[in-house]
């Protein structure tokens, strides 16, 4: 998508402090951290949400997974981190194009998703 952002991102017409980057796949620190920690993965191929996702998507989504886990790691995330994808309007995506916040640094950062019920 010639408009996408995170398209741009992946051809390099845009900056990104990147942190992996293969045929596939880029991870980039995001531009308004939320935690000590907080990047983002994308598949370079323009998939626009979660809800877009179908079967020829399998393997990159599954590199992708593996990617995640592997760069927390990497980034100091070994004790545990958040993975967010907003999907669709409603959803709060922002940008159109699938993409996984991954944000950690201390537990005292990342409140609570959901209260559990009582």
């Amino acid at each position: 998508m010639d408009n996408c952002v995170f398209c741009k991102i992946a051809r390099g017409e845009l900056p990104s402090r990147k942190i992996h980057e293969d045929a596939d796949l880029m991870a980039f620190h995001d531009i308004h951290p939320q935690a000590p920690v907080h990047f983002l993965v994308i598949p370079k191929l323009h998939i626009e949400s979660l809800a877009h996702l179908d079967d020829s998507h399998q393997a990159v989504m599954g590199k992708l997974m593996l990617l995640i886990s592997r760069l927390a790691k990497q980034q100091g995330l070994g004790d545990g981190f958040r993975t967010i994808a907003n999907t669709g309007r409603v959803g709060r995506q922002e940008v159109m194009h699938i993409h996984f916040h991954v944000v950690g640094g201390g537990p005292h950062l990342l409140p609570v998703m959901l209260a559990r019920a009582s």
